[in-house]
């Protein structure tokens, strides 16, 4: 019967869609497939340009002041100085005394300036490490001012990154090349790769590129990585007479440049800007669903391994419930534990530093103040590094790796063939904990760290006792940071929920309404339900009820029902609702935000850029950062400055070894955005009835005059010089 059945809505179905077919598709006069492509509306429709795409490619961004003229030069900033790596000034000796080069304009140049500055060159630029919206600006900024110049120089640009450098391939940049790509995001035009010119064969290959092309001048656009390699091949290339500028790229935002007074020079570098308005966005639209389906906790990764930046001003933009800064946690102070420590007359040095348990108590803090107001939803931010800043983690990486080591040089075989499960491991380091008591000594692996670990998800006891890299590294670029952190605050919740503490708030309101349609009266049951029922509009249900069996207990004692009866669907309806399902979504903002269309303001800042570059290059600089002072500033006080790189580099542990690096910056604690974020937190977490206060960023948007100058990290970080 059921397939008799199931036939006849086949064929009755299959008779309604002729009927549609010879009603509105008639076969006389249909339009030919090759017409139909052919006609201007489908043209438009599915077409790779749209209106947006075009305005963008005509915009000329504005030029700072400095190249208001036909020509500029550089005014030498004695005024700007660094402390100096020893091992910098020895391995830089070339370039490590450059000084910090303002680009200014130059109307009245004399002859033998102006034939210098309209030399025909060649110059090489590549884009080193991932793509950040603004870098063909760079490239366009760049083009521009050599062809004002003279029109019969060239620009190469170097394929795939710096392997094109090694490998010699390269492509001519075009103007018409150049022009597809103004305005736009990404690195398309050259693409982009992450070879490092960190050996000397790589570093000679890479100079018999430049030869080979008579490049006068290599220009390489990248992180602090790639300035790096920027200042090594400038001292490399100094005598074949190659200049090689560096441009700050990185969507973290933490290549800042400061002098040793704190003058800041660099306050930001690019893509910055449209990768943390890209994420907003997303995550403010996640603030809306939230708000609306009243049943999630987004909980929200974005990129920034080292540095916190991005967090931040997602923070500022979004006003996300709850925003993680690992810089803050890594300063955090456990006081309670330091007085404990101080009456038995010792220091707790663990007390210094945020743990992962504490950490999860402080989230889930914030979840069950919400939800004792009736919202049992949210929006977490957490920055992808986040773990690197609790010192448990820095600790169990740095002793593990040691005792990976350790086992594999004494016994000359490989731990994790050794112990390949992770319970054998386990057992392995309990061993351990033992041995090292037993012996009297200063244990590597004591009681405390085992306890720890064995608070840690297994899935990252697995990650942290996972196989280190060929130089000895822990990989922390495979830890899924939220999953870990989110799998304490779960069980701990659960705790919390078992202990009747996790509950979540009924509208007054709505109680009585329940209470009234049911034949109850709420002033009889109220009391007898709620901890908080002569208080506010929100009522939240006694600790001592956590399972039907202690309603029924609860209600039976106060004479609302006999011990045979089973509890009011209506009272049943209210406790089903206190009862709180915590339900999380995972996202990670990084590809998407490093792949946008940049903001208006990095489409200046990255022009301004190029220009600078070119600056830098005419007048005969090398081994210099280009970069934009005053950015945090109205564009009117944009200055273009050449900075030495060499002065800013420091010993850093990497690939098991002490090598020379371009130092990061990370949130200062003391500025003024995060002391304003610091400020704000208690009212964005909205623990109390009423609205949430969310912030609608809006999307990036290149047409009318609505868009923001500039990332608000700057705008409230300019106040401390006010």
């Amino acid at each position: 019967m059921a397939t008799q059945q199931h036939r006849y809505f086949r064929l009755r179905n299959a008779c309604n869609i002729q009927k549609f077919r010879d009603k509105h598709m008639p076969a006389k006069g249909s339009p030919n497939l090759e017409t139909l492509l052919q006609h201007p509306d489908v043209k438009q429709a599915t077409s790779n340009i749209n209106t947006e795409l075009r305005e963008r490619r005509a915009f000329i961004p504005p030029a700072c002041d400095a190249f208001a003229g036909r020509y500029t030069r550089l005014e030498a900033c004695p005024d700007y100085q660094f402390e100096i790596d020893q091992d910098a000034r020895r391995q830089l000796p070339g370039i490590i005394h450059n000084q910090v080069q303002a680009v200014k304009c130059y109307p009245a140049a004399d002859e033998k300036f102006v034939e210098a500055y309209q030399s025909k060159r060649k110059i090489g630029v590549v884009f080193s490490g991932g793509p950040a919206p603004g870098g063909h600006n760079v490239i366009a900024g760049l083009f521009d001012a050599m062809q004002k110049a003279n029109p019969a120089s060239s620009l190469y640009g170097f394929w795939l990154g710096p392997d094109g450098i090694i490998e010699n391939e390269v492509v001519e940049l075009t103007a018409e090349l150049v022009d597809e790509y103004r305005n736009l995001g990404g690195f398309t035009m050259i693409k982009t790769g992450r070879t490092k010119i960190d050996t000397a064969e790589k570093m000679s290959l890479s100079r018999e590129t430049c030869k080979s092309l008579g490049l006068d001048a290599l220009v390489v656009v990248g992180g602090d990585d790639s300035n790096t390699n920027a200042a090594f091949l400038a001292q490399e290339m100094l005598d074949d007479g190659v200049q090689v500028i560096g441009v700050p790229k990185t969507i973290d935002g933490d290549i800042q440049v400061r002098d040793a007074n704190g003058a800041v020079l660099c306050s930001m570098s690019f893509g910055f800007h449209s990768a943390a308005r890209g994420f907003a966005q997303n995550i403010s639209n996640l603030c809306t669903d939230a708000s609306s389906d009243i049943k999630y906790w987004h909980i929200c990764k974005v990129m920034g391994r080292v540095a916190s930046h991005l967090a931040l001003e997602v923070a500022l933009q979004t006003h996300a419930n709850i925003t993680l800064i690992g810089e803050d946690l890594a300063d955090y102070v456990d006081k309670r534990r330091i007085a404990a420590a101080a009456k038995e007359g010792t220091i707790d040095y663990t007390a210094y530093g945020m743990t992962l348990r504490h950490l999860s108590r402080v989230i889930c803090d914030g979840i069950v103040r919400r939800a004792a107001v009736g919202k049992n939803y949210g929006v977490l931010v957490i920055p992808e590094g986040v773990l690197e800043f609790i010192n448990e983690i820095q600790t169990f990486i740095i002793k593990l790796s040691t005792i990976i080591a350790d086992y594999n040089d004494t016994h000359d075989i490989d731990f994790h063939k050794t112990f390949p499960a992770l319970e054998e491991k386990l057992e392995y380091l309990r061993r351990l904990q033992q041995l090292s008591g037993e012996n009297g000594g200063l244990p590597i692996w004591n009681a405390r760290d085992n306890d720890l670990f064995s608070d840690i998800p297994e899935f990252f006891q697995e990650g942290l006792l996972t196989e280190r890299d060929s130089h000895g590294n822990f990989q922390f670029s495979l830890v899924q940071t939220d999953k870990i952190l989110m799998g304490l605050v779960r069980d701990y919740l659960d705790i919390l929920k078992e202990k009747g503490l996790y509950k979540v708030g009924i509208e007054r309101k709505y109680f009585a309404k329940v209470m009234t349609a049911g034949g109850l009266d709420p002033a009889r049951i109220g009391p007898v339900l709620f901890s908080d029922y002569q208080d506010g509009p929100y009522l939240l249900m006694k600790k001592s009820i956590f399972s039907i069996k202690t309603l029924t207990q609860t209600l039976v004692k106060a004479g609302i029902i006999k011990a045979e009866d089973g509890v009011p669907a209506a009272v049943m309806k209210i406790y089903i609702k206190s009862m709180p399902k915590f339900k999380t979504q995972r996202h990670f903002y990084g590809y998407d935000g490093r792949g946008s269309h940049p903001t208006r303001f990095d489409c200046n800042y990255t022009y301004n850029l190029g220009l600078t570059v070119f600056s830098l290059i005419a007048n005969g600089a090398t081994g210099q950062m280009a970069a934009i002072k005053n950015l945090e500033k109205e564009f009117s006080h944009w200055e273009p400055v050449g900075i030495p790189i060499a002065p800013l580099m420091r010993l850093e542990e990497r690939k098991g070894k002490l090598s020379l690096v371009l130092e990061k910056s990370v949130v200062e604690l003391d500025s003024v955005a995060f002391q304003v974020v610091k400020s704000f937190r208690e009212q964005w977490l909205a623990a109390e009835p009423g609205a949430d206060n969310y912030r609608r960023p809006g999307p990036i948007r290149f047409t009318g005059n609505s868009e923001e100058d500039r990332p608000l990290t700057l705008v409230l970080n300019a106040l401390a010089d006010e």
